[in-house]
């Protein structure tokens, strides 16, 4: 089986539409993944609800999907996340709301346990040490967990009783046979490593290998969409720094 490992779209239309041609021009896959916040920040929050939908996706609620149905109190967001939050929820149709409402916060698919934030607090709790990630291996069962939320690509391995901490790069093919994961395969619409290309992961389960890709596609005329729905403006001007 291959899978595409995606997470964070964030309504962002240009970015998603470029990793999917991306995908297709990389390998024919068996499974696409989606690892929540479909929505939020970002113009698009429709058509990338429509593209994961039409592709079938096993996908995890976001802090930002279950903001967009108020699931979630927005004081809890940066002002400009709470703005995006409150116009997403007019963009949405019933059918829209009606998707993001029948996604679980955890899923398990073969191997993988499935989750946006960590298996321990699925929706919310950033991933991003080697402390919360050791707490976190004892959370799941499977060999491998996905999450999301820090936009940031990692991977994080258990061997024994030591935890690594792995920073994939660009192309990086990283062999997972014999060991458990947490992996981030990075965000598609909203990046904040520093490189503004959009991330996603390839996983091949008969080969073992975890491979990450970068994507370039049209920022511009991403921003411009921000700006056209009013959006706040630093939403828009973080996509070109990757921040």
């Amino acid at each position: 089986m291959r899978y595409a490992l995606l997470a964070d779209i964030h309504a962002n239309t240009s970015a998603l539409m470029a990793v999917l041609h991306d995908i297709e021009r990389q390998v024919e896959i068996d499974g696409l993944i989606c690892l929540g916040d479909i929505v939020g920040y970002g113009p698009n929050p429709g058509r990338c609800i429509e593209l994961m939908r039409m592709a079938q996706a096993a996908t995890v609620s976001g802090n930002h999907d279950l903001a967009a149905l108020g699931k979630l109190n927005l004081s809890y967001f940066s002002p400009d996340a709470a703005q995006a939050a409150r116009w997403t929820v007019g963009q949405l149709s019933e059918a829209d709301s009606a998707y993001l409402g029948s996604l679980p916060t955890l899923l398990l698919v073969g191997e993988f346990t499935l989750v946006h934030g960590s298996p321990r607090q699925p929706a919310w709790e950033y991933l991003i040490s080697l402390g919360s990630a050791r707490q976190n291996f004892t959370h799941f069962k499977t060999p491998y967990c996905l999450v999301g939320h820090s936009h940031l690509p990692l991977v994080f391995k258990q061997s024994g009783g030591d935890v690594t901490f792995i920073r994939p790069s660009e192309h990086a093919a990283i062999p997972l046979e014999g060991f458990r994961f947490i992996i981030n395969p990075g965000s598609v619409g909203q990046p904040r490593d520093g490189d503004p290309r959009a991330s996603y992961a390839l996983y091949d389960t008969e080969s073992r290998m975890l491979r990450f890709r970068r994507v370039p596609y049209d920022i511009p005329a991403e921003q411009s969409r921000f700006f056209q729905a009013g959006l706040p403006l630093r939403l828009a001007s973080r996509l070109e720094q990757g921040i």
